[in-house]
């Protein structure tokens, strides 16, 4: 292809190296925004194992920063060492991210057993009158997701905070933001949320780890979608470089793992009932 060809592959290449930097930025705020959120949320999941996939797309976006780095100054200088180093590292990254996906699938379908046992136990600890750290978090979900008790209102007739107080009320926080003077008073139920918590943390804790799954799934179709242009790029602009007895392994190793992660995807789908309940908006029985 001559010079002219060279210069317009590099120039390819260190704009794939943006993409990677973008990337990097994107998943590292969705690995932050699980950590955030799990964290509001924590009392109802105690199963820490459940932000290992957040860690680890954390961990990917740190490489993929690393790997731009790399791709721009073996693009600028035609280092046939450092665009092997950046394949390998790429190829790497992409199989970090398949894994990703199947541990937020693995993680994704324990949670209706997760938040079922710990939100009995966070309830039947309830203090209105001297909030502890699982009172307040009670308070913020009920606030935050407009909902009431574990399946409704009258749940709450069921605590012990309920039969202390003896005032047949429910906490504030069930108040629905339109009330107005409402005190918690179960004589006016249309004042309170009708829907319980348990469904609505379940559906809120899904669709998190959905935002990890979907972001290392479109990274990792970004990746291979790069793996192919780089052996394009390469092979036509730069014929003497190592990296051309490669790609016939490389691609076919990733189109396999793409197929098997595409196969994981389509299975879970298909067998799991709180998937379209996720995607319809719809609520557990």
């Amino acid at each position: 292809m001559g010079q002219c060809g060279i210069t317009s592959s590099k120039t390819v290449l260190v704009f794939l190296n943006l993409i990677f930097w973008g990337a990097a930025g994107i998943l590292c705020y969705v690995g932050a925004y699980v950590f955030i959120t799990y964290d509001d949320y924590d009392h109802f999941f105690e199963d820490v194992y459940t932000l290992i996939p957040a860690v680890v797309i954390i961990a990917v976006g740190a490489l993929l920063f690393i790997i731009g780095l790399i791709g721009c100054c073996a693009t600028i200088r035609e280092s046939r060492c450092g665009l092997a180093t950046f394949v390998i590292i790429l190829l790497l990254v992409f199989v970090t991210e398949v894994v990703v996906v199947v541990l937020g699938y693995v993680y994704r379908a324990k949670v209706e057993n997760e938040v079922d046992r710990s939100i009995q136990k966070v309830y039947k600890t309830y203090n209105g009158t001297n909030p502890d750290a699982a009172s307040r978090a009670i308070d913020y979900v009920q606030r935050q997701l407009h909902c009431c008790g574990i399946h409704n209102y009258s749940d709450w007739e069921n605590t012990d905070w309920f039969k202390e107080t003896k005032n047949q009320s429910v906490p504030r926080s069930c108040c629905r933001e339109t009330a107005s003077n409402c005190n918690g008073s179960l004589a006016h139920p249309s004042d309170l949320y009708a829907e319980g918590c348990e469904a609505l943390v379940v559906k809120k804790l899904q669709e998190i780890m959905m935002h990890v799954i979907w972001a290392a799934l479109a990274f990792a179709a970004i990746q291979k979608w790069s793996l192919i242009m780089l052996h394009k790029l390469v092979s036509n602009s730069w014929p003497q470089a190592i990296l051309l007895s490669w790609p016939p392994k490389v691609l076919g190793f990733t189109g396999l793992l793409g197929m098997l992660c595409a196969c994981i995807v389509l299975c879970r789908r298909s067998r799991d009932p709180a998937y379209e309940l996720l995607i319809t908006g719809g609520t557990y029985a």
